[in-house]
C-alpha cells in the first residue's frame, strides 16, 4: 500500500498563542447573540465618503467606533474580575482587534489594540489600522514577546494565562477590554461566527447579504450584517446584554461617527 503524501510545516507561534487563549476563552460562560442589523445607509455614506474625498474609513474601523461608543455607555460591558471577585470598570474602551496583512508572501495576523476607542473618531480608528498594517511582525506589542513566549513549556504558559486572568490593569494592556472580529468566511452570504472570546465582550463580525424588506409601504433591497455579540455570563447579564445590542444596532443603523470630516 503507498503511503499517503502530505507536507508538514512548523506551526506559527502567533497561532500557538492563540491556543492557548482558546483554552482561556473556553473556561468562560458566554452568552451569544446572533443579531442582523440594517447597514444600507452607513454603506451609502461609506461609499458617497470614497467617492468624494478619495478615501473612506474602513467598515471595521466603523464597527469599532460604534462599538466603544455604545461601551462607554455601560462600563460592565468590558469590566474585568480581579484576583479578589471585584469588577474592575476601566474608563477607557480598549478594542483588541486582530489585523491581517502579508508578510513574504504567507498571510500574518497581527494584533492591534486601539487605545481609549472612545474618545477617537472614525477617522483616527481608521488610520490606527491601517498603520498596524504597514508594521512587521516584531513591531507590535505581542510580536516582541512571541519568540520567548513559545519557548515557554506549554503547562507553564496556562498556568500563566490563568494568573494574568486576574489582574485586570495586565490583560488591559495586552488584550484590550473589548475584542471585535470578523470570521472573513461568507463573503456576499449571511452567516455568524460563533467565538471563544477571552474578554468580557466580543463583536464578531460575520457576512453581509442584500435582502427585500418592506419599509415605508415600499419593498427594496436592503444590506444587512450579521453579528455575533457574546458576552460573559458571570460579569454581564440578560438585561444590560440586550440594551448594549439595541444601542449598538442604533448607532450601526445610523451611521454614527461618519459625518465627521477626517
Amino acid at each position: 500500500m503507498e503511503n499517503p503524501s502530505y507536507s508538514i510545516e512548523p506551526v506559527h507561534p502567533f497561532r500557538q498563542l492563540v491556543i492557548d487563549g482558546m483554552e482561556l476563552g473556553a473556561r468562560k460562560h458566554c452568552i451569544h447573540g446572533l443579531v442582523e442589523i440594517d447597514i444600507t445607509q452607513p454603506r451609502d455614506q461609506l461609499r458617497l465618503i470614497k467617492e468624494t474625498r478619495g478615501e473612506s474609513p474602513s467598515f471595521t474601523g466603523f464597527i469599532v467606533y460604534c462599538c466603544a461608543k455604545a461601551v462607554d455607555e455601560d462600563k460592565h460591558l468590558h469590566a474585568y474580575l480581579d484576583w479578589r471577585g471585584r469588577l474592575v470598570l476601566f474608563e477607557d474602551v480598549d478594542i483588541s482587534l486582530p489585523v491581517e496583512r502579508r508578510q513574504q508572501g504567507d498571510p500574518v495576523v497581527l494584533q492591534a489594540v486601539i487605545r481609549s476607542a472612545n474618545r477617537k473618531s472614525v477617522w483616527q480608528i481608521h488610520r490606527e489600522i491601517r498603520a498596524v498594517q504597514t508594521k512587521e511582525l516584531s513591531e507590535t506589542l505581542w510580536g516582541r514577546w512571541l519568540r520567548w513566549y513559545v519557548r515557554v513549556p506549554r503547562f507553564i504558559r496556562s498556568l500563566l494565562f490563568r494568573v494574568a486572568q486576574r489582574f485586570p490593569s495586565l490583560l488591559k494592556r495586552f488584550n484590550g477590554t473589548v475584542i471585535v472580529t470578523s470570521v472573513g468566511m461568507f463573503g456576499s452570504r449571511a452567516g455568524w461566527g460563533i467565538p471563544l472570546p477571552g474578554h468580557t465582550l466580543c463583536v464578531t463580525i460575520g457576512g453581509i447579504e442584500s435582502k427585500p424588506v418592506l419599509k415605508d409601504g415600499h419593498i427594496s433591497n436592503r444590506e444587512h450584517l450579521c453579528l455575533t455579540l457574546s458576552f460573559d455570563h458571570d460579569i454581564v447579564d440578560g438585561g444590560p446584554a440586550a440594551r448594549f445590542t439595541q444601542r449598538l444596532a442604533d448607532l450601526i443603523q445610523e451611521g454614527a461617527g461618519l459625518d465627521t470630516p477626517p
